[in-house]
């Protein structure tokens, strides 16, 4: 079984750095045996290559409007993200719009997704939190 995390966001931007950071930290320490690691970058429909051939995806970060406290490691599914997508492909579109297009693109069949989000602030404790998060959904640990 073959499982990717892809963190994505933007390092220059506190606010969206989360997927970068989580990245660095996973990046770190060995992987166990059939997950990869993908630094994703802003790539929005571009992942698209990441998500084809894989049994399971794990996308990790940062999101707003999620959580109730306004804050933390969430655990969303696929359509979730993809409510938020607009409706217009522009320079804004990253990963909602990657979730919702998916379907769209003819691949045979498509993996379990899910998406780690971080919410609010993230000192180091919820990075390392959305890290353990992505290893625990890569491995199919409920």
């Amino acid at each position: 079984m073959l499982s990717r995390i892809i963190c994505v966001g933007n390092r220059l931007r506190d606010s969206d750095a989360a997927g970068p950071r989580v990245h660095d930290r996973l990046a770190a320490s060995p992987l166990p045996a059939g997950v990869e690691l993908v630094d994703g970058g802003l790539g929005g429909l571009d992942l698209a290559r990441f998500v084809a051939g894989a049994d399971r995806v794990v996308f990790v970060d940062s999101v707003a409007g999620f959580s109730a406290s306004g804050g933390g490691v969430l655990v969303l599914s696929a359509e979730e993200i993809a409510a938020e997508a607009s409706d217009r492909l522009d320079h804004a579109a990253g990963l909602p719009y990657l979730l919702r297009a998916l379907p769209l693109l003819g691949q045979p069949r498509l993996p379990a997704i899910a998406v780690v989000g971080v919410e609010g602030e993230a000192p180091e404790g919820i990075i390392d939190e959305a890290a353990a998060t992505a290893l625990r959904l890569a491995r199919g640990d409920a």
